[in-house]
């Protein structure tokens, strides 16, 4: 396995915007990014709640082994996207959440939660962005022939898999490369990434400032 890491620029020091920020993890499935975070000593602490929108989701077991407040906002209690993604907010500004962080999240958020959150919303995902966006990246990137694939996390906005882009590590595609021997690789890196960004996030030394990232 071959992997590099793309790191954002060196920028001059600038004031941090907040020193502490708590977060809400979103979380649909398993939730091995989440146990990431809550296996990291410096972001475990911020972790207010945890919440996912399908009560089997194994992340909710997690959270609740490691003493984190759980909450599910199922979808099919909604008529819409608006109405669930306000309610989600109103429970993660309930429980002093100032940012969020996507682990596995399946349900795409409404631009009225995102203002709700501004700037403060951030994302993983299973690809180079902006190549192979949307739930089946590491098929699409086996069907598509693509040598080299990997992680990026960003900032989220209004479009799909796509905002501010904060940190990539690219991971080669072997020869046999099945979906799940891909995945496995790529999870690697993830585990390794996002709590490393997480960090930096809410300890207040990541933040977008005038459009650009900067991280202190």
């Amino acid at each position: 396995m071959g992997h590099s890491a793309w790191c954002p620029p060196t920028l001059p020091p600038r004031q941090r915007p907040e020193d502490d920020i708590d977060i809400a993890v979103l979380a649909s499935g398993s939730g091995t990014n989440l146990q990431a975070l809550i296996d990291a000593p410096a972001v475990r602490p911020h972790i207010a709640i945890v919440v996912s929108d399908n009560p089997e989701a194994l992340s909710l077991r997690r959270a609740e082994d490691a003493g984190i407040p759980t909450a599910v906002v199922a979808w099919s209690d909604f008529g819409n996207r608006d109405s669930f993604s306000s309610a989600l907010a109103d429970v993660l500004e309930e429980k002093g959440a100032k940012g969020v962080v996507l682990a596995g999240f399946m349900r795409i958020l409404a631009p009225a939660f995102l203002d709700r959150f501004p700037e403060r919303v951030l994302n993983i995902h299973p690809s180079l962005l902006p190549a192979f966006p949307g739930a089946h990246a590491v098929e699409n990137a086996l069907d598509g022939g693509a040598e080299t694939t990997g992680v990026t996390v960003h900032f989220v906005d209004e479009k799909v898999d796509h905002g501010p882009i904060v940190e990539q590590v690219a991971v080669h595609v072997e020869t046999g490369d099945t979906t799940d021997s891909l995945h496995a690789r790529i999870q690697v890196e993830e585990h390794r990434l996002y709590p490393r960004v997480i960090e930096a996030f809410v300890s207040g030394r990541l933040f977008i400032e005038d459009g650009e990232v900067h991280w202190l």
